[in-house]
């Protein structure tokens, strides 16, 4: 079941059987009280349901913007950016549950998310194709946690941002990275971020700042701390613009592998595990790709290692 296909590496030999890609458009906004429920078929373009409620004024949504995508696939991963996760909005998933033959509703609860993960790609996974997702949000102060966005605002001049100035804010952010599709930047054509940024004991993030000099951090409750997975990778001798053949590093992020031309998806695995073994092998961090990966073997060496916690 084909949403976007943004986040996918497919293998070179194709799928090997029937692909269906969700088609259903729409988006409904209903008061309820002080919120409004956001319900978004599918197959509808994430951005531009961000795009809308942000022109409501409604926040929660802001941060994600310019994620390329659709809303079907936004539960699976749990997608989040910039200090905000689409869990925390989220109110119900609508699915059609492939085991039962039968339609269901969803609570936030059911489904089981954590840091870019969702009972939908781990205990459930096929199991359940997302029909489509509503979003509980309110008028109000956007969310202005992450650094890059507080000092993109501190240098706009911007005291008292509203949801539309973060937006504006994160979609600078992501083009500065090369995150935002663009035909004419070379450096947009990957899956985005491949690797998902780890999260280490408190000893372990102490560990990696001795070795390395102070590692940029964010703290999680309950004492973990979650580190950029691209500090890690550039640290472990992988820059940025980094070239082996006919992929390689976007010359913006180190975190996006880019099809310098001509790559097939056997090239673009073989530097992921590079990258991981490089790190795990310089840090003892075992990095987890955020894509997923289809029309692979069960039994593929590359993508087994890549996918072992």
């Amino acid at each position: 079941m084909l949403g976007g296909g943004s986040n996918l590496v497919i293998a070179d030999e194709g799928i090997d059987g029937l692909v269906l890609q969700m088609g259903a458009r729409g988006v409904e906004l209903v008061a309820d009280g002080a919120a409004t429920l956001v319900q978004a078929r599918a197959g509808e373009p994430w951005d531009e349901v961000v795009a809308a409620t942000v022109a409501r004024g409604l926040a929660g949504l802001e941060c994600l913007s310019g994620i390329p995508g659709s809303v079907g696939g936004t539960p699976i991963q749990n997608v989040g950016a910039y200090g905000q996760e689409v869990s925390n909005t989220l109110e119900a998933v609508a699915v059609f549950d492939r085991q039962t033959g039968r339609p269901a509703v969803l609570s936030a609860a059911e489904c089981r998310f954590g840091y870019r993960m969702s009972r939908f790609k781990r205990d459930d996974a096929n199991r359940f194709i997302v029909c489509d997702v509503t979003f509980r949000l309110r008028p109000g102060p956007p969310t202005v946690t992450y650094p890059d966005v507080v000092a993109h605002l501190e240098r706009a001049g911007v005291a008292s941002p509203d949801v539309a100035a973060v937006r504006e804010a994160v979609l600078a952010i992501r083009r500065r990275k090369g995150m935002v599709l663009d035909a004419a930047d070379p450096d947009t054509r990957s899956v985005g971020s491949f690797f998902m940024n780890p999260v280490v004991s408190a000893r372990d993030h102490a560990r990696l700042t001795s070795a390395a000099g102070p590692a940029p951090s964010f703290a999680l409750p309950g004492g973990d701390v979650k580190v950029p997975a691209a500090w890690l990778i550039e640290h472990a001798g992988f820059p940025r613009g980094f070239a082996s053949g006919p992929v390689g590093l976007s010359s913006k992020h180190p975190l996006a592998i880019v099809n310098r031309g001509g790559a097939s998806a056997r090239d673009v695995l073989a530097l992921a595990v590079r990258i991981k073994q490089q790190v795990a092998d310089t840090f003892g961090v075992r990095l987890r790709p955020e894509p997923v990966f289809a029309g692979f073997d069960g039994d593929d060496r590359d993508v087994r290692y890549l996918c072992e916690a």
